[in-house]
């Protein structure tokens, strides 16, 4: 893929229309400004191409998927001093990179499925909730240690997971919750053992990514609109969108593809 930018802690493959995205910065995947502005530019990049319908984001081994920010990198960029490779904005609002990779993957417009092989810590917690699916290996966990730390942040994110009460009990205390409990409280959608972590996800990507491709960019971005409304005004959006869809040449390939009970041709129109 010829767009994707140059990274030193980011890996990327497509087959099949799944991209994989791999976050490998040893020893613990911790997130210092130059891992979490790849992040960016590798999201931003996926959702300008059309190689890929689906994402899956993973990390290396099986003890952790990313232990938050990088302590040290938090603290230069929180010291109100410009360091090499900073910009204006790192300086005035230290917290804008990290917001710009979490919606970069919140908003993008490929369906992204978190495979999470271990232990998702604070900031790498809020990148898997940013995901739109998660599936978890069996050593899996999740928490939001920052009280710990002396800062706070992720709870939010953690909100849209398990629900308030649950989030103020983790937010508290610190404490990690197994990816089966996640599972129990819906956020998860499978716990399987960690040699089959990346088939499964990739299953799911592959099942995914037989839909139209257009179908389902708009489909993630009527679900991002309407998932904070009320009923009534997130099913009026939803009519809208549907408006749109079906003007495409892919909606009408949809329908007779299915009542033909064949494989769709995908065209991107």
């Amino acid at each position: 893929m010829n767009n994707l930018p140059d990274t030193r802690h980011v890996r990327v493959e497509i087959r099949d229309r799944v991209a994989t995205v791999t976050l490998d910065r040893p020893p613990v995947n911790a997130l210092d400004s130059i891992a979490v502005r790849e992040l960016t530019a590798t999201f931003n990049a996926l959702a300008r191409s059309t190689e890929a319908s689906v994402i899956v984001f993973t990390a290396p081994g099986e003890k952790i998927f990313c232990a938050g920010i990088d302590l040290a990198d938090s603290a230069r960029r929180h010291a109100r001093q410009l360091a090499d490779g900073d910009s204006s904005i790192d300086l005035l609002d230290p917290g804008a990179v990290v917001r710009e990779c979490f919606w970069a993957i919140l908003e993008c417009p490929l369906p992204v499925i978190a495979a999470v092989n271990g232990k998702a810590i604070g900031a790498g917690l809020v990148l898997v909730a940013s995901c739109d699916l998660i599936v978890c290996a069996e050593g899996a966990s999740f928490s939001v240690p920052e009280i710990k730390a002396g800062v706070l942040g992720g709870a939010r994110h953690l909100q849209r997971l398990v629900g308030p009460f649950k989030t103020r009990k983790m937010f508290f205390t610190g404490e990690a919750v197994s990816a089966q409990e996640f599972y129990r409280l819906g956020a998860v959608e499978a716990v399987v053992p960690a040699a089959q972590l990346m088939d499964t996800a990739l299953d799911l990507a592959r099942q995914i990514a037989r839909n139209s491709p257009i179908g389902l960019r708009l489909a993630k971005e009527s679900l991002s609109r309407v998932e904070d409304l009320p009923l009534k005004e997130g099913y009026r959006i939803e009519q809208d969108y549907t408006g749109r869809v079906t003007r495409y040449n892919d909606s009408q390939e949809a329908r007779n593809a299915y009542l033909e009970k064949r494989e769709p041709d995908w065209s991107w129109s």
